[in-house]
């Protein structure tokens, strides 16, 4: 049996100091490694989850890699058209990690009703378009049905719809220029199938969705002409790498005389990613603070246990027991306190995290957060490694307390016994 465990456990089960000093000071320890994980848990959650949903929206409407023409464009409306016969379309297979390549092109023009009109950016999508990504923003009607003949159906965001009071079923007059400007623009009246709702007011006020052959016939395009390729990883993480290996594999192409630029939705908007950024830096720290605050109590506590035991530190060395032997007992002691510490705060923490997965209790000013609700990624390894890193910081924190331990003399510890 492991003698100094056994005698911590005795400590610690023991009732006597329930009446003492050390009661209310153990509680406050306690407390603070709760609040302190809790707050860990769920800054960590917040800010990983906040970042996580951020990127997954302007990926979503732009891919991960853009890939169009080298040229000095910075709207959303497409100038020159790309040839579909590509090497690397409909299947990038020269570059791994590529979960989907889907033809785009853009259009600018204004939506125009009885009482008001909008300006839009209609973006124009094929068979290929990969839907998945916006379903989860639908929130009335459908999706265009883009695989018979041309249609004029579309979605259209919540936005809009409220600004120029449409609904889905409603029919919207929109007009684009031509080239030169010159002649009278292009009327197409498209009816509205579905409404979304992203939460990014940068593409809610813009983006409308529909057929991308309405795009080639207004600019008189061939039918394997599009504006641009949006390019899908399956890691983000590796977007740089991969918008690299896209650029080196995306310039054997079938006409030498023209030059594809690729760029990532990190560079397009990199105001933005800069941002979410600083989130690593608030993380980090929110634990640095919590870590210091716990570790500062658990070492005020020991302290007092320490002060409390001199009798029973005495006796033990005056039998023969070393500093060392002496001092796992109490780090033992602290050991049990911080662990009841975490299991209240991974209860309390995870706690809050589910409620606000399931019922977004807390929400958010899109224009300033680009979500409506705080999301939360609920990561077991992280939350593993926050309770282990707290355990292990604590433990080599309160090795400096437990020093006092071999000051302490059985004689004089022992001689009011």
């Amino acid at each position: 049996m492991n003698l100094e465990y056994f005698i911590a456990s005795r400590l610690t089960k023991a009732k006597d100091h329930k009446s003492n000093i050390s009661s209310p000071i153990i509680k406050i320890a306690i407390a603070a490694i709760a609040i302190g994980l809790t707050m860990m848990i769920v800054s960590v959650a917040t800010g990983i989850g906040l970042q996580q949903k951020i990127r997954q929206k302007v990926s979503a409407f732009n891919g991960h890699i853009i890939i169009s023409n080298f040229e000095d464009n910075q709207s959303q409306a497409s100038i020159q058209p790309i040839s579909t016969n590509q090497d690397f379309y409909p299947k990038f297979n020269s570059v791994e990690g590529i979960k989907h390549i889907q033809a785009v092109a853009g259009k600018a023009g204004i939506i125009r009703t009885e009482k008001s009109f909008e300006g839009i950016a209609f973006k124009g999508v094929g068979k290929d378009y990969d839907w998945e990504n916006l379903q989860e923003y639908i929130k009335e009607g459908r999706i265009p049905d883009l695989k018979a003949d041309l249609n004029n159906e579309i979605i259209i965001s919540e936005y809009l719809a409220n600004r120029l009071e449409l609904k889905v079923g409603d029919k919207c007059n929109t007009f684009f220029m031509k080239e030169g400007g010159n002649q009278l623009p292009n009327l197409r009246v498209f009816k509205i199938v579905g409404i979304y709702n992203s939460g990014f007011q940068e593409f809610d006020a813009t983006f409308l969705i529909g057929d991308i052959r309405h795009v080639q016939r207004i600019n008189k395009w061939k039918a394997d002409e599009v504006g641009s390729f949006e390019v899908f990883l399956d890691d983000f993480d590796q977007i740089e790498q991969k918008g690299a290996e896209v650029y080196n594999n995306t310039q054997n192409k079938p006409d030498p005389t023209k030059t594809l630029n690729t760029q990532t939705i990190a560079e397009k908007y990199f105001y933005i990613f800069e941002w979410l950024k600083l989130f690593d830096f608030n993380i980090v720290v929110i634990l640095f603070v919590m870590i210091i605050v716990a570790t500062i109590n658990m070492v005020v506590a020991l302290l007092v246990l320490i002060l409390e035991r001199t009798q029973l530190i005495g006796i033990l060395k005056s039998m023969g027991a070393t500093n060392w032997s002496v001092r796992k007992i109490f780090l033992y002691n602290a050991f049990h306190l911080i662990a009841k510490g975490l299991l209240w705060g991974n209860v309390i923490g995870i706690g809050m995290l589910l409620i606000q997965k399931q019922y977004g209790i807390i929400k958010l000013n899109p224009e300033n957060y680009y979500v409506t609700t705080a999301p939360v990624e609920i990561n077991p390894l992280y939350i593993i490694g926050l309770n282990l890193g707290t355990i292990l910081i604590c433990l080599l924190v309160l090795l400096i307390p437990s020093y006092l331990i071999t000051r302490i003399s059985p004689v004089k510890a022992i001689k009011f016994t």
